[in-house]
């Protein structure tokens, strides 16, 4: 990710899931991102990743009893612009997804 050459793209999943968690309480410390996540994402230098409907029909295909609708989205993100995702969610590799962390 410190490698000026390669392309961060951050997910409109991951806006959700930030806004959402911290509308709920279980995020109290991002109030500045929740307020301005494209603010964020662009003075990190970071690309955002729309969600498609491509992406939309592989995550609900997706095999298995894995039922969080933010992590579906990313995995199938991950699968179908052939990414690394950057999680320490360890479930994901089972879907055959690259992972940093």
């Amino acid at each position: 990710m410190n490698d000026g050459d390669n392309d961060v793209f951050v997910s409109a999943a991951s806006a959700w899931e930030i806004t959402t968690k911290f509308r709920l309480g279980r995020l109290p410390s991002a109030a500045a991102v929740a307020a301005d996540v494209a603010g964020c994402v662009a003075a990190q230098g970071f690309l955002e990743l729309p969600v498609s409907l491509k992406h939309g029909q592989e995550a609900g295909a997706l095999p298995g009893p894995h039922r969080d609708p933010f992590d579906r989205i990313l995995i199938a993100q991950a699968i179908q612009e052939d990414m690394i995702l950057v999680s320490n969610e360890r479930l994901f590799a089972r879907y055959g997804v690259r992972l940093l962390w």
